[in-house]
């Protein structure tokens, strides 16, 4: 038998990991950063970082938790939706980018003014945008702290705090060098320790990793009811999931201002492929490596220890049970602190991006002019703000029936900032969509989206084929009543895919 859970010397890694990423984060922020440096970065910030960042940012804890829970109780179908990498990187780093980078846009909102003249796109993109961070947050300081109070008997209220705390701290004072940086240390520490985890529960199966590779030639890598392709679109299989999960992830990477802040950092497009290629080269490592942990506890509880006590433990508390008790002493720690470290990079990010958009495209727009000083004072005021506000919610959360009303809510506000990424596809593979295009896209998909999602019996459509739907509503109806309703001008320079050949031909300073 293992250990018996959470020990003081766990307790004492735990709490020395918080004390270095909060020293790491304040010794990024020595540096006076003000205005483009608080926003996007001095310029050196090397691209391994930044793509690191990513990853770290791309995977909450919700992920860390569930997705060995997905293999333990199933099959592998759910890891096919990582491979929509392959889809959504090449996607990106060839139509998008290119655009991004040569316009030196300030954030994922600032391309929708420039493409469609429309300061009022950019703040609605901007808004919607804040409305679901603030719920994200909140949830993913409240999910992974309950977890943590259950294994370790602390306070999920003091759990809650700190995390909000030290993530506060740092990216208050050093803007978005501090939270790359820090997401860079969180991102390694979650690598090794999901990695380390994984070569320790080998070790405990009889037959190792060969028995693992057995289990899932039966019927655990795919399930008999696991469809390779359905001609049905609306329906669940492994081409539509990459396809779909692909088309997600891509809006993510184009239209969500936590991802392309990200790509503000540089304008050398290829620091940008590179940082695009070791994100997706990562995430389906980590993917492949949850979903063998899965499959790993599955033979250890399921198949050779059906009398442990873990065997009957939910399959998103599995994982988590297996870190506390069959982990060796300060291995368990490192665990912890890597989910840990998964809740802080997310947070951290939400906080520097909202502050970021809240300045840059909201209150900019409002208040023409404003300084450097103005406006990194006011990024810092909102950062501390929404902590606070994610804190409170968080607690609230963990102490009422709050949670499930608000799941229901950042569903909802997923669903509709979902339909953003047709807004950009219309932008950027269209000469003649313009802002009245772009508005009617945007009301009639997310008015789609939400009828399916909550009007249609749940198995009608598949959630796979949300984003191919949205997208193509938007992109369909925009480009349809942009024709009906056109306008004088003409789509600006270098913000379509036709400028593409002449901004990889030009390579010249970017333009503003």
């Amino acid at each position: 038998m293992g250990k018996t859970g959470f020990t003081t010397i766990d307790f004492v890694i735990l709490v020395v990991y918080l004390i270095l990423v909060l020293l790491a984060g304040l010794l990024f922020s020595k540096k006076d950063m003000e205005g483009k440096e608080f926003f996007k970065g001095d310029g050196s910030i090397p691209w391994y970082v930044t793509s690191v960042s990513i990853f770290a940012t791309l995977l909450s804890p919700i992920s860390f938790l569930t997705l060995a829970g997905n293999s333990f109780a199933g099959s592998w179908i759910l890891w096919f939706a990582q491979l929509g990498m392959i889809v959504a990187i090449p996607i990106a780093m060839r139509y998008f980018l290119p655009i991004y980078a040569k316009l030196d846009i300030d954030t994922a909102y600032d391309y929708l003014e420039r493409r469609f003249d429309s300061k009022a796109l950019r703040v609605i993109g901007a808004l919607m945008f804040i409305i679901f961070q603030l719920g994200r947050m909140s949830i993913i300081m409240y999910l992974p702290s309950v977890a943590l109070s259950t294994l370790t008997g602390i306070s999920v209220n003091a759990l809650i705090i700190v995390m909000g705390v030290i993530a506060i701290i740092y990216s208050y004072t050093g803007g978005i060098k501090s939270v790359l940086w820090t997401d860079f240390i969180q991102g390694v520490v979650l690598l090794i320790g999901v990695s380390l985890s994984l070569i320790f529960l080998v070790k405990d199966i009889n037959g190792g990793f060969g028995e693992i590779m057995n289990v899932m030639g039966n019927n655990k890598f795919l399930g008999p009811n696991d469809a390779i392709f359905d001609p049905n679109i609306l329906k669940t299989s492994v081409v539509m999931m990459i396809i779909g999960a692909g088309l997600n992830t891509c809006s993510s990477y184009v239209s969500s201002q936590d991802i392309v802040q990200r790509f503000t950092t540089t304008t050398d497009t290829k620091k940008l492929n590179k940082m695009m290629i070791t994100n997706g080269v990562l995430s389906i490592f980590i993917a492949t490596a949850f979903y063998l942990i899965g499959t790993g506890l599955y033979v250890y509880y399921k198949v050779q220890n059906p009398g442990d006590a873990g065997a009957s433990i939910p399959q998103d508390q599995i994982y988590a049970y297996f870190i506390a008790y069959r982990l060796p002493v300060g291995m368990t720690g490192v665990l912890l602190a890597a989910i840990y470290a998964a809740s802080q990079s997310t947070l951290s990010t939400g906080l520097n991006s909202v502050a970021t958009s809240w300045t840059l495209d909201i209150q900019e727009v409002i208040t023409k002019n404003m300084d450097d000083k103005a406006k990194t004072a006011l990024a810092r005021s909102i950062s501390l703000g929404v902590g606070i506000f994610a804190i409170v919610i968080s607690i609230v959360m963990a102490h009422s029936n709050i949670k499930s009303a608000y799941e229901f809510f950042n569903g909802f506000m997923g669903l509709v900032l979902g339909v953003l990424g047709g807004t950009f596809a219309l932008g950027i593979f269209t000469k003649k969509g313009n802002k009245y295009g772009a508005y009617a896209g945007l009301i009639s998909s997310s008015a789609v989206m939400i009828y399916i999602k909550y009007f249609l019996p749940s198995d009608a459509v598949s959630l796979w084929s949300y984003s191919l739907i949205s997208i193509t509503v938007s992109l369909v109806i925009g480009y349809i009543v942009s024709l009906l309703i056109p306008v004088e001008t003409e789509a600006p320079k270098y913000t379509t895919v036709s400028d593409i050949p002449e901004i990889k031909a030009s390579r010249t300073t970017p333009v503003r």
